[in-house]
């Protein structure tokens, strides 16, 4: 069979699972946790369905691991002991008698038709047989540690603020966030395109384009930045960060 809709049909069986956690759990927000490892799910089973067993699937089958395994661990200790995230909540509210059957299209079907979409240039690379090592192999790795630099230290040092009592109610503003008004988000589409970068090692790869793509699509227009923005949207504060921070790229700021 297709190990692309092998894989699609992993991923439907996965976010069935997480759909009757969240139900059992009543906290819809248990999808976030669930994003992460579905991509070290979908690496590691395109690894060995495909058994090639070769550096490069076994590089960027562990890079996806680590990036999966911390992301769904910060999120974990994130919500733990705190009620449902503000934009399930609103969900709840929102969809009325229908927040069961929505939930289950418009949160984990949809999520999981996502994570096979961004997870295209994985499963491609598990695919050739190629042992040399190219130039965009290097390329595509340093990328990628680049963008992982970036979302890692930018939610250590997003915490780190959180947990400081004298910064309740205040923005952050140093670090990272200096630069960009959100460095986690910035880290996250790069190290996507540094996996796509190594897939350009190979002939007939442009279609796995769609990868970064949709993930870019995700975090710069649908529901990373808008969403995220849209809470801080008129606070004073806020709206003088806005004007002098990039929103994306980072970037010296602005003077005021």
């Amino acid at each position: 069979m297709n190990i692309y809709l092998t894989l699609l049909g992993i991923i439907f069986l996965y976010m069935n699972a997480w759909y009757f956690i969240s139900v059992i759990k009543k906290r819809n927000d248990v999808a976030d946790i669930a994003w992460g490892l579905g991509f070290v799910l979908v690496a590691w089973a395109a690894f060995l369905l495909i058994g090639s067993y070769q550096l490069r699937p076994l590089v960027i089958t562990l890079l996806v691991t680590i990036w999966g395994v911390r992301l769904a661990s910060h999120i974990y200790a994130r919500n733990k002991n705190k009620p449902e995230d503000s934009r399930y909540l609103a969900w709840r509210k929102d969809w009325g008698k229908w927040f069961t059957i929505r939930s289950y299209f418009q949160v984990f079907m949809l999520q999981g038709f996502l994570l096979f979409l961004i997870s295209i240039p994985i499963i491609f690379i598990h695919t050739q047989k190629a042992n040399a090592v190219y130039v965009f192999d290097i390329l595509g790795l340093l990328v990628w540690s680049f963008g992982f630099y970036f979302e890692v230290v930018g939610d250590r040092q997003l915490k780190q603020h959180i947990a400081d009592k004298k910064n309740k109610g205040k923005l952050m503003e140093s670090g990272l966030w200096k630069y960009t008004r959100h460095p986690n988000y910035f880290g996250e589409v790069t190290l996507w395109w540094g996996i796509f970068i190594v897939v350009l090692s190979f002939p007939n790869a442009l279609f796995t384009l769609v990868g970064p793509v949709t993930i870019t699509i995700l975090i710069l227009f649908v529901s990373g930045i808008p969403l995220l923005e849209k809470k801080y949207a008129g606070r004073p504060d806020f709206e003088a960060y806005k004007k002098r921070t990039s929103v994306f790229i980072p970037l010296p700021p602005k003077s005021a």
